[in-house]
């Protein structure tokens, strides 16, 4: 995609990546893709606001180029050091080396330990503003959103808030850079859930801090760092964003995550009449099979949802592992009060729910029952599934 021109003198320069496969090397994106937005903001002076993952220079550069020549840039303003977002910056210096660095004071430190950068480079501080000439920027800092050095760059005169990885999503643009020439927004919001659980949900006190500082802000548009820019619309964003946060203290929405696991098919019989259960009560619920799903798709519904179902059985007398790589990324990822019942077949030794209790604490999720069976369940079994799905739906009612 060429430069786009999002006000006069102001433009997406960012590139779309549909080669990698997992994004930070954990979630995948080899369906969806991502992009990495950056910015150009021409004036008498001319600053840059992010740049752009080290694989894609060469795109990178061609977009700078379509608008301006890179010696004449005056800024290099670096929201956030992860290399999704700096990877190109030594070759931008070998390129213009008198280019001014501005960045926060752990951002200082940090360009040092990942680059080997210790010139030319400045330290914004909270508040602090950048006169451009015709053009003022502000920087705000928003450390654990979701790196500590984090911060958000504000155009004072389109009123143009550039959030980094805040109200970010996956998925690589599809021709249209903003939320109203966008044709599948749906897709973009899926993303910015799976998005926000991923790579920000641990931190949403940060989040909602953020939130907080910058509602006095009056705010036209918000550029990410991944994903749609949101002109039309971009309270939206914020609002997503904030709901998502506060599900860190609650619940979540009245629903069920149902994980489960099944070597020969035994658990999977008693998981689909425990789904038949639930549903009956009028509440949604999602299923993912645990051995084949990745993580990152059952994330958003176990941060969303209430609920949580677990159908496991006894593997060499414990938990079949992939479903304990699942609750141990919940906990990585402080998914915490929920409500959980657990269930599944055992052979010739019990286990898979033995310390379910204090896996449960751990999470600090009450559970609140338990079933087992053995071998391949009965019709006594199928039908006392569907009852253990009714029992827990109303008491998640």
């Amino acid at each position: 995609m060429p430069a786009v021109e999002m006000k006069p003198n102001i433009y997406w320069i960012g590139v779309n990546d549909r080669t990698t496969d997992l994004f930070e090397g954990i979630w995948p994106i080899s369906n969806e893709g991502v992009s990495y937005n950056a910015y150009l903001v021409k004036d008498e002076k001319n600053a840059i606001i992010d740049l752009s993952k080290a694989f894609k220079t060469d795109e990178f550069f061609d977009h700078i180029g379509e608008m301006i020549d890179m010696t004449d840039i005056d800024f290099v303003i670096m929201n956030h050091l992860e290399p999704d977002h700096s990877g190109v910056l030594s070759t931008f210096l070998k390129i213009n080396p008198n280019v001014q660095i501005l960045c926060s004071a752990k951002a200082k430190e940090m360009l040092e330990c990942f680059y080997g950068i210790t010139e030319n480079v400045r330290m914004v501080e909270d508040g602090e503003t950048l006169s451009l000439g015709t053009r003022t920027l502000q920087f705000f800092m928003t450390p654990h959103v979701h790196w500590p050095e984090t911060m958000m760059t504000y155009d004072t005169k389109d009123k143009i808030l550039f959030s980094c990885d805040a109200f970010g999503s996956y998925g690589a643009l599809r021709g249209g850079i903003f939320d109203d020439d966008c044709t599948d927004p749906e897709f973009y919001e899926t993303e910015a859930l799976r998005y926000y659980v991923n790579i920000v949900a641990k931190f949403s006190n940060p989040t909602l801090k953020a939130i907080e500082k910058l509602a006095s802000i009056d705010v036209k548009m918000i550029a990410p760092s991944h994903g749609l820019i949101w002109r039309n619309n971009p309270s939206r964003i914020v609002q997503l964003y904030q709901k998502w946060a506060e599900y860190a203290k609650s619940p979540g929405e009245t629903g069920v995550t149902l994980i489960y696991g099944s070597m020969y098919g035994n658990t999977e019989k008693v998981m689909n009449s425990v789904a038949q259960g639930i549903s009956s009560q009028g509440i949604q619920v999602d299923i993912f099979d645990v051995a084949r799903t990745h993580v990152s798709y059952i994330l958003p519904s176990l941060w969303t949802k209430a609920g949580v179902m677990i159908g496991v059985p006894t593997y060499e007398g414990s938990m079949f592992p992939p479903m304990v790589d699942v609750l141990n990324m919940a906990g990585v990822k402080k998914i915490q009060n929920k409500k959980a019942a657990i269930f599944g077949s055992f052979g010739w030794s019990r286990g898979a729910q033995r310390g379910i209790d204090a896996r449960c604490e751990s999470l600090n999720w009450k559970l609140v029952d338990q079933y087992e069976f053995c071998g391949a369940p009965s019709k006594v079994d199928i039908q006392r599934g569907f009852d253990f799905g009714v029992k827990f739906a109303k008491a998640i009612l």
